[in-house]
């Protein structure tokens, strides 16, 4: 591991994770089955109705000509801390700072929200199918406890712990789509005219409905997906297994998600709005319990119990990694050791495990204590404050590749064109139109929750952390130019980058 100081770092362990594990964390990431569930019955209800099949294609392109640009920096940058290391080589350390607090407060929250979610699914599940009422706040204490047993291990258990849901929940979306299709759609056939791309930008098949919500809930579904280079560190042939971990990611997650929601639409008919506004997941329940039976119905509830677990595992470890990042950097004296700190034996992150398991505890009793719901209060809201994170980083990663490879002039044999100046700045400006998305239409996304303070605190929430690393940034450069010089810049020895010199080690005060 290179560093620019005398630090000593801890590494993750190397070669714990190939492709196939990889592309499952990512895959989980996204969480099929809660995305689907959760996400297509407000487009199809609130957005642009029949249109959602096109909405899932146009957010496939986008995020393919995104992923372009991403995967020219993976061949070439190697850290655990993705977006952080990518926008310090490629805009500078102060951006990379920010982006390093904002990515890093992002995934420290998501996983707080989906474990909301798999409380409120496992209350709702336990009650409906065993009798059973237990208070939600158990669940969502067993599943952070789950999280961090798993994840103080080696990655790999990790991987294949996600591998068994992840393929699970994707048989049980796919079953009920396929029978769909040879099934012949429902009462109004397989309508392949809501594939028509127009679809994505006008509301079809209702009198109401907000285009601008319905695209931004088909992107919302893809997040988690970029966190293929986050486990570049301990995979083998990063330079190799991350661009394609990550197109694959991509690419597979889109055309799955337009599958899904054009069967979704076609089992249902034309009155698939009416029908989603109704009874919301019951435009999934509703064809698989006539086409397939109502033992497919309980399975399927159960799976998007263990589909939500599989997501807020992938981000529990996304967290993890960011903080490790961060501190292994030893940016605040001390926390190289802590924050910084691997498992002598299993090579995970683990202090830093530990450290999102005590954010997340205090963040579901803070939720507890406030009286809120943990699906429409804590799963929402936690969910729109990281979105609004992670799409800010995602726009700054675009246009560093064009800084990184064309004011910046590294690697020219990778530099072109298309890859890294066009597809970047179309990545870039798209994903700036995604946050305008969500400014017009964050009180329609969060729904109930929308009245609540934190809600409105929420844009000032990430205003406040850019500035902050922002400020700290600037400080460090100004007081302490060894750590400034290091912000972003551990990684892989194979792939290490160099801007400046390395500076001496500061004198002992």
């Amino acid at each position: 591991m290179s560093t620019t100081t005398a630090t000593p770092v801890n590494r993750l362990k190397k070669d714990a994770v190939g492709l196939v594990g990889v592309i499952f964390m990512a895959v989980a990431t996204a969480a099929p089955i809660t995305a689907m569930t959760g996400n297509v019955p407000i487009v199809i209800s609130a957005g642009n109705g029949l249109g959602v099949p096109a909405g899932y294609l146009f957010a496939t392109a986008v995020l393919t000509i995104f992923s372009v640009g991403y995967t020219a920096m993976a061949k070439h940058i190697t850290a655990a801390g993705a977006f952080y290391g990518y926008i310090s080589h490629g805009l500078g350390q102060v951006a990379g700072m920010i982006a390093g607090l904002l990515a890093t407060m992002a995934y420290v929250v998501f996983e707080a929200s989906i474990i909301g979610f798999f409380a409120y699914s496992a209350h709702d599940t336990f009650t409906s199918l065993a009798g059973v009422d237990i208070h939600w706040l158990w669940f969502a204490f067993l599943g952070l406890a789950l999280n961090t047993i798993l994840a103080y291990f080696d990655i790999n258990l990790t991987a294949k712990v996600l591998g068994v849901f992840l393929v699970t929940e994707i048989l049980m979306l796919g079953l009920t789509a396929t029978v769909t299709l040879f099934h012949g759609g429902g009462p109004d056939g397989l309508m392949a005219e809501t594939l028509n791309p127009a679809g994505a930008f006008t509301v079809t098949g209702m009198d109401v409905g907000a285009v601008g919500l319905g695209l931004f809930m088909c992107f919302w579904s893809w997040v988690g997906f970029e966190s293929t280079a986050m486990y570049g560190e301990e995979s083998r042939n990063p330079k190799k297994i991350i661009p394609i971990a990550t197109l694959v990611s991509v690419v597979g997650i889109g055309l799955f998600y337009t599958f899904v929601s054009w069967m979704t639409v076609a089992a249902n008919g034309a009155a698939s709005p009416k029908i989603a506004a109704e009874k919301f997941a019951g435009i999934f329940f509703d064809p698989t319990e006539q086409l397939i039976g109502p033992w497919a119905v309980t399975l399927f509830k159960i799976l998007i119990l263990t589909g939500s677990f599989a997501c807020a595992m992938a981000f529990h470890n996304c967290a993890a990694r960011y903080l490790y990042a961060m501190g292994r950097e030893n940016l605040i004296p001390g926390t190289a050791r802590t924050l910084g700190a691997t498992h002598p034996v299993h090579g995970s992150p683990h202090v830093a495990g530990f450290v999102q398991t005590a954010i997340s505890v205090i963040l579901v009793l803070a939720f507890f204590f406030a009286g809120m719901d943990p699906y429409v209060h804590m799963y929402t809201l936690l969910a729109v404050l990281g979105t609004l994170a992670i799409l800010v980083v995602q726009t700054m990663c675009s246009f560093s590749v064009i800084g990184y490879f064309h004011l910046r002039r590294k690697h020219p044999e990778t530099a072109s064109l298309w890859r890294t100046l066009l597809a970047p700045l179309i990545g870039g400006l798209a994903m700036a139109y995604v946050i305008l998305l969500l400014f017009q239409n964050q009180e329609a996304a969060a729904g109930a929750a929308s009245k609540t303070a934190l809600f409105t605190a929420i844009p000032w929430i990430v205003v406040t952390l850019a500035l902050l690393g922002l400020a700290a940034a600037l400080y460090l450069r100004t007081r302490h130019p060894a750590r400034y010089a290091i912000i972003g810049r551990i990684v892989l020895e194979d792939t290490t980058e160099r801007d400046t010199p390395t500076p001496t080690p500061e004198p002992t005060r």
